[in-house]
């Protein structure tokens, strides 16, 4: 594709137009994605544009004129059709919440980039790196939601897409010559399965970061500050911290004033928000403080298992290996393996690859690539163990880390 072509576009707004585009889609090998979103200014999000780009062709649909959006879903469900987006974990929950739309045969160019050793991989970086554009900042945080749209918006929102199959071709090119292809398309199926999170009943807290080092009171005062916000926030059609910001809430429950005073003495709240808020937030303080204590609520803690030493070494020892081994790729060492799967290696400590193959924690990548690395890095660890040397002393042997194999 010629990125260097004067952009032109189409807007599809009747069912009539989706089905004819569907129909030219479904003979494209590979299909770049985009959406926009009016998640900055409304207390339910909903995808307001969605665009779509192919050889010689560059679309816009609008979901708020054309309410029926299935269509899609067929073109979007082949896995024969590979659809490639930039940080594609936002967006294929939204597909999925709003329209029921799922999709197969995903290439998310942010992660290939990930795979490639890149740190800067927004869509703007990597596009200013590999193809020396600049993308115009001033609309990203617009309301998408609104009819009509002006042009410049429009033409703003194509942009975007009309790069993601060059870019891709780039990067898978680059990641063959690394023979980390695979891995990243392994990481692209499991990414299209993610899923908008589900209305689930309990309390607002336990989605709050902070939540888990509040003493039981504090709990129950930032459960109703919580509660307030979310009724408001519906009431007036505003996103949450638009209404109150999280680190506000925190430090309410925290002090938790009793009197308006009390507000402007904390200085966190805006003299607007005082006025329009103040009152209602002082109120669900007082009801949360006059809880009995038998009715306070406990944060939930997992009991983590005691670990054994014998596990603790083997933890340590995969991942100095793990970081040794990222090093020498140039990526990022969670990439390689996460913590949680090391400590799940560790657990289970297997032998050989058939023990390997049933650490359903690995991805298939993953005990392919490095399966044979692990078991050796266990069996040098263990061999030195029992020998009676230190897992300290093991850990800063350099012969304890695999030589660097064609990856």
């Amino acid at each position: 594709m010629d990125t260097e072509k004067s952009q032109h576009y189409d807007i599809i707004t009747t069912g009539a137009q989706l089905e004819h585009l569907v129909r030219t889609l479904q003979h494209q090998s590979v299909i770049g994605v985009d959406l926009e979103a009016d998640s900055m200014y409304h207390f339910k999000e909903k995808v307001c544009l969605i665009q779509m780009a192919a050889e010689n062709l560059n679309v816009i649909i609008d979901p708020l004129q054309i309410h029926d959006l299935s269509a899609l879903r067929p073109l979007f469900n082949n896995c024969k059709t590979q659809k490639v987006f930039h940080g594609a974990d936002y967006d294929i929950r939204s597909l999925y919440r709003d329209f029921k739309i799922e999709v197969n045969g995903l290439f998310d160019t942010q992660l290939a980039c990930r795979f490639l050793g890149m740190t800067e991989t927004s869509l703007e970086a990597v596009l200013k790196r590999w193809f020396h554009v600049t993308l115009q900042k001033k609309y990203r945080r617009k309301d998408w939601s609104k009819r009509p749209l002006p042009d410049e918006m429009i033409a703003y929102a194509a942009e975007d897409a009309r790069y993601l199959l060059p870019l891709a071709e780039k990067l898978k090119s680059k990641l063959k010559q690394k023979k980390r292809l695979y891995w990243v398309l392994e990481e692209c199926e499991d990414l299209s399965k993610v899923r908008p999170v589900s209305g689930k009943e309990g309390p607002l807290f336990l989605n709050f970061k902070g939540a888990g080092k509040l003493d039981p009171r504090s709990l129950a005062v930032l459960e109703a500050l919580l509660e307030f916000r979310k009724n408001m926030a519906s009431r007036k059609d505003k996103p949450l911290f638009k209404i109150v910001r999280n680190k506000v809430l925190l430090h309410l429950a925290i002090e938790k004033p009793k009197r308006s005073k009390d507000l402007l003495r904390l200085a966190v709240l805006s003299p607007n928000q005082i006025r329009m808020y103040g009152q209602n937030l002082l109120t669900a303080i007082q009801e949360a403080l006059n809880l009995p204590n038998e009715d306070l609520p406990v944060y939930p803690r997992k009991k983590m298992p005691a670990v054994k030493p014998d596990v603790g070494k083997r933890t340590k020892i995969l991942k100095t290996w793990r970081d040794e081994r990222a090093k020498e790729m140039d990526i990022d060492p969670a990439l390689l393996l996460t913590n949680a799967q090391i400590n799940v290696i560790a657990v289970q400590h297997p032998f050989n690859l058939n023990q390997i193959n049933k650490i359903n924690e690995m991805k298939n990548w993953q005990k392919n690539a490095f399966g044979n690395d692990i078991i050796e890095t266990l069996a040098k660890a263990e061999k030195f163990s029992n020998r009676g040397g230190s897992s300290h002393r093991l850990l800063r042997l350099k012969p304890t880390i695999p030589k660097k194999r064609q990856s």
